[in-house]
């Protein structure tokens, strides 16, 4: 099963991509309210030692996440 969980922008340099879903730092999905602050990663299996503590969610979940206002800028266009 898919997690995915939410990070903080300078927990960046922390991640392992070799034991997440995403390439790179320069691949990763940032929050628009406030720019920038946050981020969030997916892994498969076992939690990776560098987010244990941390909330996993589910892909449902985290679609719900992303519509909100922090993750979509409303202004977009559609």
């Amino acid at each position: 099963m898919r997690n995915y969980v939410i990070i903080d922008a300078s927990e960046v340099s922390s991640v392992d991509f070799d034991q997440v879903l995403e390439t790179s730092a320069e691949t990763l999905r940032y929050n628009v309210n406030p720019a920038g602050t946050k981020t969030f990663v997916k892994f498969e299996g076992e939690t990776p030692s560098f987010l244990e503590g941390k909330t996993a969610y589910t892909h449902s979940e985290m679609l719900e996440i992303l519509a909100g206002e922090e993750w979509t800028d409303p202004d977009a266009n559609p």
